[in-house]
């Protein structure tokens, strides 16, 4: 009989996540995700101006910040502005949710604009980064719902949505949606970001101990699959408050793995 998990979970068992929009009143587009004890704010900021490399091409751009705040976690982390530079992993978190949000954004239909979205962690239990993209992808919709009802554009750029979970292989169980006391453990750690039709964006997988199979792998990923479908259905009843999935998925030719209900 396999251990019980946190929560009683099974190792194919998400966390419960829930999605409040609307959680800042200045922000363009604002979220809150919880997930299990991880809980992530989202917020999107509608900038007039594109980077100096953009200027003149009549495209936008879609970009990120990340940061958590000194307890977020069971120990206080010193904030990073104190140490005068952006840590590595800072970065490379930001620069995903960057990078995921622009691959399900049509850049051009944006015109000369940027949009930021922040990610603040406000509770860390595992996943964080899963979560921001996932949170990040609500807070870009409903600030591109915005523009269309100031005139700005005329249609919806987000043409699908992306989400992400962690899944890996502790003490030889394969588990989806680790949390912290999981990870830290981990034989192999994976984080998959994908979209709503089962396309992968990006998929970030490390062995800690020893190496993996393609058969291992492939496992990883028909189990990150089914948790990002069950996750998009709740992006999916989010955003259906601000009817903006008429809109958005009127890009969409084929159904995705969360079309076919629960999985």
């Amino acid at each position: 009989m396999d251990p019980v998990r946190s929560g009683k979970r099974s190792p194919v068992q998400l966390r419960p996540v829930k999605i409040s929009i609307d959680t800042l009143d200045f922000a363009d587009g604002s979220c809150l995700i919880e997930m299990g004890r991880t809980r992530v704010l989202a917020a999107a900021t509608i900038d007039e101006r594109v980077p100096p490399f953009l200027k003149g091409t009549g495209r936008g751009w879609v970009t990120a910040e990340y940061a958590m705040l000194p307890r977020a976690t069971e120990e206080r982390t010193p904030r990073e502005r104190g140490t005068g530079r952006v840590s590595g992993r800072t970065q490379e978190i930001q620069r995903l949710v960057g990078r995921a949000l622009r691959a399900v954004t049509d850049l051009k239909a944006l015109g000369e604009r940027q949009i930021i979205i922040d990610c603040d962690v406000i509770q860390a239990d595992g996943g964080t980064r899963a979560a921001s993209v996932t949170a990040g992808c609500v807070a870009l919709g409903l600030a591109l719902k915005k523009m269309i009802d100031r005139g700005l554009i005329d249609h919806m750029p987000l043409r699908h949505l992306v989400a992400g979970v962690s899944v890996g292989i502790v003490k030889g169980r394969v588990l989806l949606d680790l949390d912290y006391s999981e990870d830290s453990q981990a034989d192999l750690d994976m984080n998959v970001i994908q979209t709503d039709r089962g396309e992968l964006v990006e998929v970030q997988a490390g062995a800690e101990k020893n190496p993996f199979s393609r058969k291992e792998l492939l496992g990883l990923l028909k189990l990150a699959d089914r948790g990002i479908a069950r996750i998009v259905k709740v992006q999916k009843d989010t955003l259906k408050k601000k009817s903006i999935l008429f809109m958005a998925y009127g890009y969409r030719d084929k159904p995705g793995p969360a079309d076919k209900g629960s999985v």
